[in-house]
């Protein structure tokens, strides 16, 4: 999961609620290979005026509190269904309400990276269309790859 830690909760939904757009370091491998901790960044801004679609990735917090960064797989009744870009599950319906921003730039070390790129718009649409080989391409990949010693 790409959790963001207690003390940067606050300090990021401030600020888009301030209208104001975050740059952060989102942990875990959930959105792995588009976003690798420790090393990539992302920009979130305020969602605003701005009408979510599929392929958005999207900062929103579980019931459980997690500040939760995923993207739309799909929207049926106005509810949102997400998933990471590595999980193989679907996580919904989600409201809109529970959104704070959405990703509109990234950074994979010093490289940087609109949303608005025609290489990243190809890329994450063959990443949904292959949702359903995931969990069996992980495993073959995990099975056919030597043992580190």
């Amino acid at each position: 999961m790409d959790d963001i830690n207690l003390s940067e909760k606050i300090k990021i939904t401030d600020l888009l609620a301030q209208q104001k757009s975050v740059t952060i370091h989102p942990q875990g491998f959930s959105m792995y290979p588009l976003i690798y901790p420790g090393r990539d960044r992302v920009t979130i801004s305020p969602i605003g005026s701005r009408k979510i679609k599929r392929g958005d990735v999207l900062l929103y917090r579980r019931q459980s509190g997690r500040l939760i960064l995923h993207r739309v797989y799909k929207i049926k009744d106005s509810k949102l269904f997400l998933v990471g870009d590595n999980q193989s599950e679907i996580e919904g319906p989600l409201d809109t309400s529970r959104v704070y921003g959405i990703m509109t730039e990234f950074y994979h070390g010093n490289a940087h990276f609109s949303v608005r790129n025609p290489l990243y718009f190809l890329s994450w649409q063959i990443w949904l269309f292959l949702l359903p080989f995931r969990k069996p391409l992980s495993e073959f990949i995990h099975k056919i790859k030597p043992a580190k010693k």
